[in-house]
Order: C-alpha cells, then structure tokens, then sequence
C-alpha cells in the first residue's frame, strides 16, 4: 500500500508567528515551526510547553459534580464506612485501582477493589459487581475508566443502599446514570477546561479535590503519577494540556522512584537502567499489565501495583510476563487466521469496513486483532467472538474517520456499547449480526473519504541535512513526552544519495542500513530503513531518493550518534 505524504502548512498568520518565535527563543526556525503547528505560537506557551509544570494543573473543582464527589467520599472516611474501588480490565482500568487505592489505604482500613472478569461479566459495572459490593457490606463504590453507561446497574445499587461516584472520561448518553456524582469532563453539561484525561486522570483529579479539602499536601499525590503516566501513554490520549503535564512528571517518576511494582515491570521488560520513554509504556510496559486481563483476571496487575513486598513483585512480574509471551501467540494466530479470512472473500475485499465474528476466538485478544485488521486493510474493523451468549468484540478505527458515531448509528441493535472516536467495544445477539454488518458498513461508505482509506504519512518540515545539529536534536528532544496531537516529528529531505556504504542487514536481508548524504551539504547521516530491502537496487545505483523519517538517538559501543528511522522512501519526481 503506497503512503500519501501530506505536508502540514502554515497559513500567513502562522508563518508570522513562526519567525517571531525564532528569534524570541533563539531556535532554528524549523523548530519555531514545530511548536506552531501544535499550537504555540507565543513565547509565553513556548515557556509552558517546554517547562511543564504542576503548577499550571486546573483546579478539580471546575469538574461537575467534584464537589458532591469530594463530600461523599469524605463522610464515607470519617464514618469509616467500606469503600469498593471498581475498575476496568485495561492498563487505564487497573493503574487506576491502584492509584486510588494506594492513596484511600492511607486514610482507611476498610478499602477494597473488583475488577470485572472479561469472559464472565464483560466490561463496566456488572450485575455480579453490584452483588459482591451488596454482600460484603460496601456502601460506597468508586468507579474508574467506566460507569457512565451503568445506570440500569447504578439504579439496581441505589436501591440496595449503596452509593456510587463515577470516574470515567467516555461519551455519556443523554440521560446520566443516578450516581452520587458523575465526573467525566465529557458530559456536555461539564465546564472543566481539558476534556482528554485518561480514566486514570479523572480518578487522579478526584484525589487532587479531596486533598484540597482536606489540607493533604500536593507533596503526597506525586508518587502515584507513575501510574497517570502509565494510563495516558497506554490509553492513546493526546498528549497535551494536562496530559502533557501529568506524563512529563509521570515519567519523571517512573525513572527516578517508580512504584515497586511498576519497577518489577520495567525489570521483565529488559528495561532495567533505561530511560523510559511514552514508546516503552505503549509497546512493552502496558501489554504486560494488559496481559493479565486478557489471559486471567485484571486482579493481579492491580495486586502487583499496589505491592510493596520485593518478592511479591518479582514473582507477580514474571507471571505477567508469562500471560503477555502467551497473548503474544494468541493473537498471531487469530490475526493470521482473520487476515486470511478477508483476503479470500472477495466482496468483504471491496468494502469500506471489515465486521468478523467467529465463536471460537479468544475475547481477550480481538481488540488486538482488530486494530492488525486495521493496520492491514486500512479500513474501520470490528472483530467479535462469542461471550456469554452475545457476539461482543471490539472496533478500530484509521486516522480521520470518528469510529464511535459508526457504532452508534446501530444502537438499536446493540446490548451494550462504549468507547472514543478510535476504539470502541460492542455487545448484540448473534441473530442481529447480519443487519449490523450490513448497517455499518452504509455508514461507513456514507461518511468516509477515499482520502482516508489509504495510509497518510503527516510531514512536519522539509530539512536539509545540515539543519541536524547537536542543538537541534537537543532542542527536539525537549518536545517529548510525543504521543497523539504530540507525535514526534516527521521530516522530508529530498535528493538524499547512498554515500557508497548503505547495504543489506538482518537474517533475511529484508533491512536497510543506510548511510546518506545530500546535495545540499558534505553531511553524512546514518539510518535504518526497516523492510525496505526493495530500495537497495536504486541505492547502489545512486538515484536521488525523497525519505521520510524521524529522528532518533542510537547508542551502540558506548558511541551515541543521531539517526534517521525511515518511515517511506521514494524515487525522486515520483
């Protein structure tokens, strides 16, 4: 599939903005560029963005509903009356739990937490998690990362003396459910100024409000941002405003005091004395804790998060690692069978979105699945499996196209559904699949662009090799946390040459190690091209080639060198 590369231009007002900055930070104008295209266009937001400070975090109270949240859970305190923290089965869902419960144990001995069985009662609150909170005496249930569509379950609660306080950051219905309070900065109804937390980050504001209240110092919510950081990367929220805010400190944590353990994670991982980055939480941190819910129960990544004991940790990381090598398999598998299903039927190959249910495949890895689907085919895709008599599964979207107003036009087809513009999951009766299928994808092809249904590369700047200094990279780097509406930036250089050194690597041949020089200066870069081997042939015969790439650091006999990750290459002209 041929990638589009799509060039971020400024506008006039832009441009203007871009030089001032230039010279007001002393910065090469590429870089000013950069900070304009994510919205900073002053010296003053230039200073916030690359200073993150806690100071600058909202105040909770403008959160509807923070003030009768705070005052519930306070009486609750001081009547020490049980407190249930209830949670999803996701990284978010359980660092969550775990944050809110490290901080509540400090206050209380009559803490608890529950999480969902993912085959046995589905995602949010269950029917089974209002029955044990009702039979071991909880009269209070904090819910995190869900509970904005649990009315019926929140009803059925109130009705048996227990309270409820949401903590979620999903699209509510109109009609919210009877809960003490309801904090979810995307009811329409909420004037709170940033509307992307992570469920980790409304909980975090929640614990913020209470400490206000209460005169606990700010001083004692920093040890649990390793844990935010962990929900924003893994939750795939834009890193900006109060994100960018808590990741930055987040990570900060994480690399200097982490949690015991989410220290033992970071050992299974082979990170051990590595700065970790947002890329490390999404591809190697978070599936380990993922992991546990889709293999087992979502219990024991909170058990491990909210431990102190050494060997605890160490016994709990490597079984975590344990369920992620067996996911891993699991999900080659059912992706390779999936793929192989959509490429032999020929009339799904010429539709605009892919719907496949198949009975047997494993629940706790068709999210996954769906987002290979997604990958491959470059088109919305639902997978689903068989759960407790209902087809349930999970949906992924492409870049541009809002996969929840999708979902919702079938609604009235649905038992259950939930989720953001790029992930959802869904619920119906296996006798309503066809129609599903049928309505989806009209309005899939009513609402999509062919624009979006091929891969686009977004191009921040167009550089010439002698732009890549020192200074450069070490102002670059002070971009990072990156992650959605914060990627980190995507360069053009034009008419790059094989220097005479590039060649072939890896077991197959399948890789490209370059080393590359411009007609524009006597600059030589190094980079890698990963299953780009095709490109090897107008290498060697020195045609001019247009790359695209990023920018990385890469340490390699104690040397540290700056490299080029190539993400495209083409034929100059073409």
């Amino acid at each position: 599939m041929t990638n589009r590369w799509l060039y971020n231009n400024l506008a006039e007002e832009e441009i203007i903005a871009q030089s001032k900055l230039a010279e007001q930070l002393s910065i090469n104008p590429i870089l000013a560029r950069l900070l304009v295209q994510r919205g900073i266009n002053t010296y003053e937001q230039a200073r916030k963005f690359f200073r993150p400070s806690l100071d600058d975090l909202h105040d909770p109270f403008l959160m509807a509903d923070m003030n009768a949240a705070v005052e519930r859970l306070t009486v609750a305190l001081h009547n020490n009356e049980k407190i249930l923290i209830y949670g999803d089965y996701d990284v978010d869902g359980t660092t969550s739990v775990a944050m809110v419960y490290l901080f509540l144990t400090n206050y209380s001995t009559q803490i608890g937490f529950y999480l969902p069985d993912r085959y046995n009662e589905g995602y949010g609150v269950s029917h089974q998690g209002v029955e044990y909170a009702v039979k071991n005496g909880y009269t209070l249930v904090i819910t995190l990362d869900c509970g904005i569509k649990a009315g019926e379950r929140i009803a059925y609660a109130k009705n048996l003396g227990v309270d409820f306080i949401v903590c979620d950051h999903h699209t509510p219905d109109e009609e919210l459910p009877s809960a003490v309070a309801i904090l979810d900065p995307k009811r329409t109804d909420c004037q709170y100024p940033y509307k992307h937390l992570s469920g980790c980050g409304v909980g975090f504001k929640l614990l913020h409000a209470f400490s206000l209240k209460n005169n606990i110092e700010f001083t004692e919510l920093i040890p649990l941002l390793d844990l935010v950081a962990l929900s924003i990367a893994s939750d795939i929220v834009p890193i900006t405003g109060e994100n960018r805010i808590l990741a930055f400190w987040g990570l900060k944590q994480i690399n200097n005091n982490p949690s015991p353990g989410v220290k033992g994670i970071i050992d299974v991982c082979g990170l051990t004395d590595r700065e970790i980055t947002i890329s490390d939480i999404v591809f190697k941190i978070g599936p380990r804790i993922n992991a546990t819910g889709r293999i087992k129960l979502a219990s024991e990544a909170v058990q491990l998060l909210v431990s102190k004991k050494s060997s605890f940790v160490k016994g709990k990381s490597e079984i975590l690692n344990e369920y992620n090598n067996d996911r891993k398999e699991l999900d080659k598998n059912i992706t390779d069978e999936a793929i192989a299903l959509v490429k032999s039927d020929k009339q799904l190959m010429q539709k605009k979105s892919i719907v496949l249910y198949n009975p047997d495949w494993h629940k706790g890895v068709i999210g996954i699945v769906a987002s290979r689907l997604t990958e491959e085919f470059y088109r919305p895709s639902v997978v689903m499996t068989k759960s407790n008599g209902l087809a349930s599964g999970s949906a992924r979207s492409i870049p541009g196209f809002d996969l929840y107003k999708a979902v919702d036009s079938c609604r009235d087809l649905l038992e259950n559904f939930g989720g953001h513009t790029y992930a959802a999951g869904l619920s119906l009766k296996i006798e309503n699949l066809p129609l599903f299928i049928e309505r989806f994808e009209k309005y899939v092809s009513q609402n999509i662009t062919e624009d979006l249904l091929s891969p686009q590369i977004e191009v921040d700047a167009e550089i010439e090799f002698k732009d890549i200094t020192p200074k450069f990279f070490r102002i670059l780097k002070q971009f990072a946390p990156f992650g959605p509406d914060n990627m980190k930036p995507v360069f053009v250089s034009h008419k790059v040459f094989d220097y005479g050194t590039s060649r072939l690597v890896g077991k197959e041949q399948e890789h490209l190690k370059l080393e590359l020089m411009d007609s524009g200066s006597e600059n030589v870069m190094n980079g890698i091209a990963f299953r780009m081997y095709e490109y090897n042939e107008p290498l060697k015969a020195l045609d001019p080639l247009d790359i695209c790439y990023t920018l990385e650091e890469n340490t390699f006999n104690g040397n540290t060198s700056i490299q080029l990750m190539i993400k495209d290459i083409k034929l100059s002209g073409k």
